[in-house]
């Protein structure tokens, strides 16, 4: 290759992966896995890249990819050849889908990883939050004893069953679709005129419509699925409609990364890509279909004896489920098609893996930048009832934030991103075996001692390498990355404005020159040939960011509620179970609160999600209380720039945290001199 600067960028293309947002230039004709083993993208493969394991499928992007700065053309790949044909023909492969080890780089390109080709296998932690649940459910089962066919007295077979349903149940106007009234007979005749409906009625249905039919008394149960569709998350709660257990909890992620990690990336996507929210809207059914077949192989249960399924998703998401162009939601004045919460035939979705005559219930919108997801939060966790002033968050690619109490509830949206998610970070991952999910930094020594997923065990422990031998320390996922950055600071490792001191300033041989910053090395692992992972300047800078848009959110709530401080404060979803009040408090993610006063609610969401499954009154309830729900703009209000540059100080520039100064005395640092850069990330000027 010539080592002529132009010449050389022209034979190099632009590789970027997702989920993991790794990137490189890499000399025209590579293998995509031999692109991926070079950046350390998790992509699996057994077979050593000769064509036979699979192990490493990835699905290319195409088009204009505004958020990477980036169009991918139709030939950024080579060709598909004889190979990947010879393995679609015998085994199969999702349309789309190339293998890395044939597909080569032949321009810049987007590669999504789908989770079945990533050896460490995401981790969804979204898993049912215990809750008692008034069962009220939209779907159940009946049994009826019908009056035998006389020829005295000309009915219908499916008439009699509607009279006895009204006789023995009080459930008049009955109706039933084509293919249940072809199995109507045989199972009236096969039951000796005794059978088992399931019969459903949703909140806003006329009359009720029986889904299916059993001969006799049918002994088996129901199931209803709830889902909760994030932007880089899809988590899924298969309940039993009788009483409400939750028999599996699953999950995977959104395959829509490809298109961008964040909503307004996929926006944008399909603003500069026609027909690319069509694309999208395939993409996550087909996710969904597999997830429902998968979370029903894993309770051992038929996909079919799914007969419901509740959705809570935000604007973007809702709208892609359904089919609608967004691109309404990326401009003001953020119009949503529909606000109302939605009833719909499953086949209306294409989710053919639930029972054919399944049915659909979708959570309101509260506005076009606060959906269903928040209004599923706001069901669980009732801010409206509230006697103390509530600060709930939700954090997630975009975080709902809610403040209230029984006066009034108020609503926002602010686009965190998704650090907090692993994303966007050096050594960054999705939750998985063998990423760092808890850290400690000795204030003295400033040595770190860290956990794992997968393993109980600190990395000071004894046995701490054979307990992770096999997972391996392969990265840090986001609720790592906050305790990291959190623990920086506790230990003097950091100033307020997010600068990593030099070795001289911190006394310690971990705060390493990277260019003109510095970075803190976590774990070294490269003796035995594994990673070095490190928090580097640009990770302080991605996490400042998030935060800053999390607190001014939560501060712009709190400016139209005209109160200075918060009774509590409730950490929704995955973040919230994984993340210690103190570090939360520490890195200024939300406003100061006693710690004792901090919780987690767990995947609050989900648990919306289930309570609107199991009891159809919560239906009614939630869609009053949305309208009830005022909405406040984040991209348009003033004020919340003034907060976002405040609050990207740690904790914070102007705001006082009392309740966090009696607890922890953070020291006083500043980096932004000895040739070091200032606070603000630049170096300093040399005389």
């Amino acid at each position: 290759m010539s080592s002529d600067a132009p010449d050389h960028a022209a034979e190099n293309a632009l590789v970027i992966f997702t989920p993991s947002g790794k990137r490189g230039r890499f000399p025209l004709g590579t293998p995509v896995l031999t692109v991926a083993r070079q950046l350390g993208v998790d992509l699996d493969s057994v077979c050593g890249g000769r064509g036979i394991c699979s192990k490493c499928q990835i699905t290319p992007g195409y088009g204009e990819f505004s958020k990477h700065g980036v169009t991918v053309q139709a030939d950024a790949l080579s060709d598909w050849n004889a190979v990947e044909e010879r393995y679609k023909s015998k085994r199969g492969m999702i349309d789309g889908r190339r293998l890395g080890c044939q597909a080569k780089v032949m321009g810049d390109v987007v590669i999504d990883v789908p989770p079945e080709s990533q050896v460490h296998k995401q981790v969804i932690r979204k898993s049912a939050t215990e809750r008692v649940i008034a069962m009220d459910p939209a779907t159940r089962l009946l049994y009826v004893e019908v009056t035998e066919p006389d020829m005295h007295e000309p009915t219908g077979d499916f008439e009699r069953l509607a009279i006895a349903l009204r006789d023995q149940w009080q459930v008049v106007d009955v109706s039933a679709d084509l293919a249940l009234m072809r199995r109507l007979q045989p199972a009236l005749r096969k039951g000796d005129w005794k059978v088992t409906v399931a019969l459903h009625q949703g909140n806003h249905d006329a009359t009720p419509r029986i889904l299916d039919i059993w001969p006799g008394f049918y002994e088996g149960s129901i199931y209803g699925l709830a889902i909760d569709l994030g932007s880089t998350t899809i988590a899924a709660h298969l309940c039993d409609l009788k009483d409400g257990r939750v028999l599996a909890s699953s999950g995977l992620m959104n395959p829509q990364i490809r298109f961008g990690e964040d909503l307004m990336s996929r926006v944008s996507y399909v603003m500069m890509n026609p027909g690319g929210d069509v694309e999208m809207t395939r993409t996550v059914r087909e996710a969904i279909n597999g997830l429902a077949s998968a979370i029903a192989t894993e309770a051992g249960i038929q996909p079919g004896q799914i007969y419901e399924a509740v959705f809570v998703c935000n604007p973007v998401m809702h709208h892609l489920l359904l089919g609608i162009d967004p691109v309404e939601l990326g401009q003001a004045p953020f119009a949503l098609a529909t606000s109302g919460s939605l009833s719909l035939d499953a086949r209306e979705l294409d989710l053919g893996n639930l029972n054919a005559s399944a049915r659909v219930y979708i959570l309101p919108c509260i506005a076009g930048h606060v959906g269903a997801d928040a209004a599923a939060v706001a069901l669980s966790e009732q801010p409206n009832q509230s006697d103390d002033m509530v600060l709930i968050v939700d954090v997630g690619t975009n975080a709902e934030i809610l403040l209230g109490n029984k006066t009034r509830v108020l609503a926002c949206s602010s686009p965190t991103g998704p650090a907090f998610e692993g994303a966007q970070i050096s050594s960054g991952q999705r939750a998985a075996p063998g990423a760092i999910e808890r850290v400690e930094i000795d204030p003295v020594t400033k040595e770190p001692r860290f956990r794992v997923i997968g393993s109980d065990l600190w990395s000071t422990d004894p046995g701490f390498a054979e307990a992770t031998a096999t997972s391996g320390i392969t990265g840090i996922c986001g609720s790592g990355i906050i305790e990291a950055v959190a623990e920086m600071r506790m230990a003097g490792l950091l100033d307020p404005g997010g600068l990593i001191g030099s070795p001289e300033q911190t006394g310690t041989w971990r705060t390493t020159p990277e260019g003109r910053t510095h970075s803190y090395v976590l774990h070294d692992g490269t003796a035995d040939g594994g990673p070095r992972i490190l928090v580097t300047q640009g990770d302080i800078r991605a996490i400042q960011l998030a935060k800053s848009a999390l607190y001014a959110g939560a501060r712009l709530l709190m400016d139209e509620m005209g109160v200075e401080k918060v009774d509590r404060v409730t950490l929704a979803g995955a973040f919230g179970a994984h993340i210690s009040p103190k570090h939360a408090m520490v890195l200024g993610m939300i406003p100061d609160a006693p710690l004792n006063k901090v919780t987690s609610a767990g995947n609050a969401a989900g648990t919306g999600a289930r309570i609107a499954l199991c009891n159809v009154a919560a239906r009614n309830q939630i869609e009053a209380t949305v309208h009830e729900i005022h909405k406040v703009e984040t991209a348009i209000e003033p004020k919340f720039q003034e907060h976002f540059v405040n609050a990207n100080a740690i904790p914070h520039a102007v705001d006082p945290f009392p309740e966090l100064s009696a607890i922890v005395t953070l020291p006083v640092v500043s980096f932004n001199t000895s040739g070091s850069g200032g606070a603000d990330g630049r170096r300093r000027r040399r005389g």
